[in-house]
């Protein structure tokens, strides 16, 4: 079953990579190159997502700000982080309520799939009750 994904990162090449690699793999992909444009993508589509992938470091508005940002606005919305430089568990949970996870960067597509999958998963599966 594929999820609705929002990724934000503002690194193009590495964004749009991935997002074809999600949709081949089922799911259904929002693109954003900054927090900012997270929050226009997520008002244009009433928030409908699954999982939001949120790069840490990005201009305009940082990842963290975004997650704490998506706390106030979409609290529905789950928000796993990433990064290529290290975050402590602390540091993750000290963000937001939403934050669900942290993905590491390099990526591996495929055990990222599943990963965004496993941590949108309760919340789709009580969405359909």
């Amino acid at each position: 079953m594929g999820i609705r994904i929002l990724l934000v990162d503002d690194q193009l090449n590495q964004r749009k990579s991935l997002a074809i690699f999600l949709r081949l793999d089922g799911h259904h992909v929002l693109e954003a190159a900054d927090g900012c444009e997270a929050l226009e993508v997520l008002e244009a589509h009433d928030g409908a997502v699954d999982v939001a992938l949120v790069d840490v470091m990005m201009p305009r508005m940082n990842g963290l700000d975004l997650a704490r940002q998506l706390a106030f606005r979409f609290p529905a919305v789950p928000v796993v982080l990433a990064s290529a430089y290290h975050l402590s568990a602390r540091q993750v949970a000290q963000t937001s309520r939403q934050v669900v996870g942290f993905a590491p960067k390099p990526y591996d597509p495929e055990e990222l799939s599943l990963f965004l999958v496993e941590k949108a998963a309760p919340l789709v599966v009580d969405a359909a009750n």
